[in-house]
């Protein structure tokens, strides 16, 4: 992972205290979600297990996690969205809690101080983790000063280093070459790759390449395009008003038959669906 690709950008951000009323389901979204609990207690629920939030600790959800809260007494909370086009929690599996020491509790209040007017409206999901919101954020986030900008990018990467230290890759990639085509995807996904494009740029004839591919990765080549394109296609539905066709053929697939079809393979569910449930 090089420097650029931590390019954090603070979506939402306030202090709250809630009075049992903390209780969301099956909350999917397309940013990261940093907390620090200041009084209380309440429940995540996440894919692993229901996990206890309290003071003296940071917690993250990483985007595209699905989970759950539960409250039933009054806690006082800091909030953070976070949004990342690099998609680095798609890379590494961060842990969910790191203690936090005095620096980091100065950081989240520093944080919110200078980011004063961008809490939620409301605290439903429903009402903010849709397509319109995020991009709304997203060009209010594009118009801070350069000052505000990189004290709030070096704050953010200060508290997100915090769980980066123990984070893993999901994917360990030992092969250099391997590495290398992985990155091409990321930066290239919107094209067409060519499976001989990506065993050029590693010197390798296409049977050797796409052996070697699925020895680091567990999927050929294609597979993994295709996942990718389809996780960036989920970005894209959510985060701004594109049309199946034009988001089809932005992401370069044959046809809107095509794209629905490989969305429904990898994800379960039709495009049209899944954009439904962030109206």
């Amino acid at each position: 992972m090089k420097n650029e690709d931590c390019n954090l950008i603070l979506l939402n951000a306030a202090r709250i205290t809630h009075h049992g009323d903390w209780n969301w389901k099956d909350i999917n979204s397309p940013f990261a979600r940093l907390y620090m609990v200041e009084n209380g207690s309440a429940r995540v629920i996440l894919p692993n297990g229901v996990h206890i939030i309290q003071p003296g600790h940071l917690y993250l959800i990483p985007a595209f996690v699905t989970h759950s809260y539960e409250s039933d007494s009054i806690f006082t909370h800091y909030y953070f969205h976070v949004y990342n086009e690099y998609d680095i929690f798609d890379r590494y599996n961060f842990p969910f809690e790191v203690d936090a020491d005095e620096l980091d509790v100065l950081l989240v209040k520093r944080l919110l101080a200078i980011n004063p007017s961008i809490a939620l409206k409301y605290s439903d999901p429903k009402s903010y983790d849709n397509f319109p919101t995020l991009a709304q954020n997203l060009a209010t986030s594009s118009q801070k000063s350069l000052t505000l900008g990189l004290k709030t990018k070096g704050i953010l990467n200060l508290l997100l280093s915090r769980f980066l230290e123990k984070a893993t890759l999901k994917q360990e990639v030992a092969d250099k070459r391997v590495k290398k085509t992985l990155r091409y995807i990321r930066e290239n996904i919107d094209k067409n790759i060519h499976i001989s494009d990506l065993a050029a740029l590693c010197g390798l004839n296409h049977d050797h390449f796409t052996r070697l591919f699925k020895k680091e990765m567990q999927c050929t080549p294609s597979q993994y395009i295709m996942r990718k394109k389809i996780e960036k296609a989920q970005l894209l539905l959510v985060s701004g008003e594109e049309s199946m066709k034009d988001i089809a053929y932005r992401l370069s697939f044959e046809d809107v038959s095509h794209f629905y079809n490989t969305f429904k393979k990898v994800t379960g569910t039709l495009p049209i669906a899944y954009k439904n449930q962030y109206k």
